[in-house]
């Protein structure tokens, strides 16, 4: 690891600022995956700033929604039973996206912010890295492939996103806090990451300096049924090969809202606006379940080694539609 200097931040102001002026340096929260990379050689930064004192955790209710400080962890958030009643999928994705030593630690903001589970990317002795060097290529389009995108890739890139909470909280709408050098903004997660294009060093629309201070999440309709599953080749702590977040109103046999998103395919965590819209109004059952799981796949572009992706995608998106209408009916 290369040598850094560590600043102890003392509120959130001083934080954006000290970080804001100098290139060179990275806020510090749990750190579960930015010291792995920082030991690999993978990010060097010159300066860590410590904001793990600063009063960013912590869960406030309202009867539509919950407000998550940045620093509250994947335990405390699972744990809160708000989440457990009305945000199911939610808690099901940070109980199965890490194991309770890392959910301890893990922040939320620190999750949604978490880099690419590329082979390539982790390992600098791979000179081919548009994410870590703009413009040497990408060694996994002719490497191994297996655990990466089919959705959202580029010629540049096919790095996979590899959040399990944020696949439901996209479909939620939840929506990122933030404060920066000139002030605080709201940014809806759906628009809050980059697919990669030709620029994969860019993830996500946060500006230099710019500090997660919160996640708004919208609490689903008390009658609404939901559900995360998470396919992968191993049930302990294993990435997924392809995840599913559902959330469905069914009222007679018809559904009424949908929401639908997939991990494990999308170089983001990847809303399926055109399956929903395949669900809605739509009576629940086998073909129209099917019929969403085509549209949620349509685009998708696999490699040789992602190819297998497509149908278990398609089939986990029906399983989990028919899990969630089943416990609807």
């Amino acid at each position: 690891m290369r040598p850094f200097d560590y600043v102890r931040a003392t509120d959130a102001e001083q934080a954006v600022a000290v970080v804001s002026a100098d290139p060179r340096a990275s806020f510090l929260a749990g750190g579960t995956t930015q010291l792995d990379l920082m030991k690999d050689g993978v990010l060097g930064p010159e300066r860590l700033i410590d904001i793990t004192r600063l009063p960013l955790g912590g869960i406030t209710h309202t009867d539509s929604a919950i407000r998550v400080g940045a620093l509250t962890t994947m335990e405390e958030l699972a744990a809160d039973p708000v989440v457990g009643e009305r945000l199911p999928f939610v808690r099901e994705a940070l109980l199965l996206g890490a194991s309770t030593q890392l959910r301890n630690m893990a922040t939320i903001g620190g999750n949604l912010l978490q880099r690419a589970r590329c082979r390539y990317f982790r390992d600098p002795t791979v000179a081919a890295c548009n994410k870590r060097n703009p413009g040497s290529g990408c060694a996994a389009i002719t490497g191994i492939q297996r655990m990466h995108a089919i959705l959202g890739t580029s010629d540049h890139c096919i790095a996979l996103h590899a959040s399990d909470v944020a696949v439901p909280l996209v479909a939620l709408d939840a929506v990122v806090h933030v404060r920066g050098a000139n002030g605080t903004r709201s940014i809806p997660l759906t628009q809050f990451y980059l697919p990669p294009g030709d620029t994969p060093h860019i993830e996500n629309v946060l500006q230099h300096g710019e500090l997660i201070t919160a996640l708004e999440i919208p609490l689903l309709p008390e009658t609404a049924r939901s559900h995360y599953l998470k396919v992968r080749d191993r049930v302990s702590y294993e990435f997924a090969l392809v995840s599913a977040g559902v959330a469905l109103v069914i009222e007679d046999g018809v559904v009424q809202e949908a929401r639908v998103a997939l991990g494990g395919v999308g170089t983001v965590p990847w809303r399926c606006w055109d399956a929903e819209g395949v669900l809605r109004g739509a009576r629940a059952g086998a073909d129209v379940f099917r019929t969403a799981a085509e549209a949620a796949l349509e685009g998708a572009r696999p490699l040789p080694g992602t190819a297998f992706k497509v149908e278990l995608a398609k089939r986990t998106l029906v399983r989990t539609l028919e899990t969630v209408a089943g416990a609807a009916s």
